[in-house]
């Protein structure tokens, strides 16, 4: 004789499971983040450099275009 279905109990099994698959996923974008932070810590300074180049840049670009509208 089959038994009678125990809803209550399918369902905390259910939840269970999806708790269980949000802590694994939590877990692996965690550990993605460590990785890449390990990565970037020992970093060249690229983003230093990049951002030092670019203010100098557009600064003349700034100046070049006062240039212009105050001669127009």
């Amino acid at each position: 004789m089959a038994f009678k279905p125990n809803y209550n109990q399918q369902r905390a099994e259910r939840n269970r499971a999806k708790e269980l698959k949000k802590q694994e996923k939590l877990q692996r974008r965690e550990e993605d983040v460590a990785a890449r932070r390990a990565t970037d810590q020992p970093g060249d300074g690229d983003a230093a450099d990049s951002d030092g180049a670019d203010d100098g840049a557009v600064s003349v670009a700034d100046e070049a275009v006062g240039a212009k509208t105050d001669n127009g």
